[in-house]
């Protein structure tokens, strides 16, 4: 391997630098506090804490006080400027979802946004420039050198983009700074990008949960689940923070101090109350959550000091550290419903009346959402919210509606506020997992203002919040109800259909609801309201969970069914994609057999009938009426043709005659055998 060059790279463009008149930081040397403390904090190249030292730092500031911190790293080899993997990406992540550290140490890129990273974890600052500079000497000694320039962001969830060709670093020079930032904005990431980076990083949170409750469960003892769970909410909230009015909660101050007020829970309840104060959510969902944090955050045990610090303490540390860069970088994600759904699958659930708990898988809500036609008009609600799952995938379409088809910033901002505020609405009867439905809808920014502590079916249909004396004007519903409820949980729908006006549904429930568990149910149903598909979902969706067999129901509102309507029935055993169930897993769930696409055209045959036929086949999809009076003939299949083909019949005879043969050439072999 050729001699690396990289204290001339270091010289060649350290002296570029200073040339421009900027007040460039070496290795050793500080930027800020801030940005120092990140640095140390965040694992370093070789996956220890730690040692973080960009080879120069810089932070500058554009014509509008914004400032953006600089990193480089050098390299003196050939070939070291980038790693990229298939996508195009910088691979910083192995395919099990580990930092990929020997990209991170050998590649300059590769290791300045390793540095971004450790911003958009640890400081306030969320958009930031990782530079790469690497070259060799050709035969006459002359210095070949390579940049690579890359924006690193909230915006690309840190994964960052290339900003574009250079030579030299000139674009850092005051003059050109302004129209170098301008180049930055206009930045534009595809949708397919941004979702497969998006896909990227929720696997890392799935990897980053598993390793995070392992932690906890093995090391932090005396904790029970709901104590877990409450610790995580609210490290969450005092850790995102509102920008200049309620700072971000450093580990550091908590000092692990045994008087009453100044203990560490003390103190993480103290910036609590001052971060929902700050929020715009009704006086008595803050008291709930206070009240329900106070019982976790406030007991002896875990402020108790031992060997200087406090359970708290380590808990808190352990969830920044682990998790931290997730919810900063603003995933919508269902990201309290991942929490959940790890959480509790390691102990169980402690009363029995819980085991019915079961959250709905992203990729699921999110098939029920556009099976229930959500755009960004919709009012939606769910009568059983959960972690609000459904309810943060709704919003993720709608958003994204709204994004494809308003053109005005202004008029965009107003309507993602109004969806926010106004087109969401879940009822949640169960404390705790109405706990996590306020904190999903709050970090989602916030959708928290409807997600009501209430039993649906004494709820009266009206906002909880903003307009109360009015009623929620819903025209989609999502549901994944508690199957040991009247008919598996029909009962919530028939409730739920009955207070709207228009619109359509979509439920997944337990498939004996449609084979006689809700006959009286959904006879009352189909008086008011259309089936439209009953759709067979794969029997592991819920693997780890529940084991049942679960179908998809989809209902057009306030149309009383016909007996000649049809109905739309599929067999989706197959959706693409391969389960397992290993708790140390990286990632459970694989695309092996085009899931995307399949999901894609699920929709499309719900909607628009047999004509989207491509990757299924007629023996999956199938046309018929329903019974309005039967309601237990919702689960129909295609009908398997037995009788014989003039084809099945030539196949029988050739097998036949090809039997007789080998027994003819046989029973001669054995004549000769004896003959001889």
């Amino acid at each position: 391997m050729a001699k690396s060059i990289e204290p001339d790279i270091a010289q060649l463009a350290n002296g570029w630098l200073q040339s421009y008149g900027l007040d460039v930081k070496l290795e050793q040397a500080s930027l800020n506090s801030e940005i120092d403390k990140a640095l140390g904090e965040y694992e370093s190249k070789g996956g220890g804490k730690g040692g973080n030292r960009p080879d120069a730092k810089l932070l500058l500031e554009d014509k509008n006080q914004k400032y953006y911190p600089i990193l480089i790293e050098y390299k003196g080899q050939k070939n070291k400027l980038v790693k990229l993997n298939k996508e195009g990406q910088v691979e910083n992540t192995k395919a099990k979802h580990e930092p990929h550290y020997t990209n991170i140490k050998d590649y300059a890129v590769n290791g300045a946004v390793h540095y971004a990273n450790a911003l958009l974890h640890y400081t306030s600052y969320t958009d930031i420039i990782a530079i790469g500079i690497t070259g060799n000497k050709d035969s006459k000694g002359n210095i070949e050198h390579e940049i690579g320039v890359y924006y690193v962001s909230k915006s690309n969830y840190g994964a960052g983009q290339k900003i574009g060709e250079f030579t030299d670093l000139s674009f850092l020079a005051p003059k050109n700074f302004d129209a170098f930032i301008e180049k930055v904005k206009h930045l534009q990431l595809s949708l397919k990008e941004l979702e497969a980076i998006k896909e990227q990083k929720e696997r890392e949170i799935d990897a980053s949960l598993v390793k995070l409750n392992n932690d906890i469960y093995e090391n932090e003892k005396g904790l029970g689940e709901k104590d877990r769970i409450y610790l995580v909410a609210a490290t969450i909230m005092a850790t995102i923070g509102i920008p200049n009015k309620v700072p971000i909660l450093e580990k550091e101050e908590l000092k692990s101090q045994a008087f009453e007020g100044g203990r560490d829970g003390d103190i993480l309840l103290g910036r609590i109350k001052a971060f929902l104060s700050e929020k715009n959510i009704p006086q008595k969902k803050k008291d709930f959550i206070i009240r329900t944090l106070q019982n976790t955050l406030t007991t002896e045990n875990i402020n108790k000091i031992t060997n200087g610090e406090s359970q708290v303490k380590r808990v808190f540390s352990k969830i920044v550290d682990d998790i931290g860069i997730y919810y900063k970088i603003g995933l919508t994600t269902d990201f309290t419903g991942k929490l959940f759904n790890e959480m509790y699958g390691w102990l169980g659930f402690s009363q029995d009346k819980l085991n019915d708990v079961v959250l709905t898988p992203s990729y699921i809500a999110t098939l029920l959402v556009k099976l229930a036609r959500v755009n960004k008009d919709s009012y939606v609600w769910d009568f059983a919210t959960g972690s609000a799952g459904l309810l943060v995938a709704a919003m993720n379409e709608m958003l994204k509606d709204a994004k494809d088809s308003i053109d005005s910033p202004d008029e965009l901002a107003q309507k993602q506020l109004k969806i926010k505020a106004e087109q969401l609405l879940g009822v949640e009867l169960l404390p705790d997992i109405y706990m996590l439905a306020i904190l999903n809808m709050i970090l989602m920014g916030d959708g928290s203002s409807n997600i009501l502590n209430e039993d649906s079916f004494d709820f009266d249909g009206k906002y909880g919040f903003g307009k109360t004396d009015e009623k929620f004007p819903a025209d989609a519903f999502v549901l994944n109800p508690p199957y040991s409820a009247d008919g598996n949980g029909m009962n919530f729908v028939q409730n739920a259909l009955d207070m709207m006006n228009k619109g359509y549904a979509a439920i997944i429930i337990q498939n004996s609801a449609g084979s006689g568990k809700a006959v009286d149910i959904n006879k009352k149903i189909l008086k008011k309201h259309t089936l439209i598909a009953s759709i067979k979902m794969p029997v592991d969706i819920f693997i780890g969970k529940s084991s049942v067999q679960t179908n998809i129901y989809v209902f057009r509102v306030n149309e009383p069914h016909q007996k000649d309507e049809m109905v739309k029935f599929i067999d989706f055993s197959n959706d693409g994609y391969t389960r397992s169930n290993r708790k140390k897993a990286s990632n459970n769930l694989k695309d092996t057999d085009n899931a995307k696409g399949r999901y894609e055209e699920i929709v499309n045959l719900v909607r628009f009938g047999k004509s989207k036929l491509n990757i299924f086949s007629e023996k999956e999809y199938y046309e018929d009426t329903i019974d309005p009076e039967n309601g237990a003939d919702w689960n129909k299949s295609a009908p398997i043709d037995t009788k014989p083909t003039l084809e099945d019949f030539k196949k029988t005879v050739g097998d036949y005659l090809a039997w007789e043969v080998g027994n003819i050439l046989k029973g001669q072999g054995e004549s000769q055998e004896l003959g001889k």
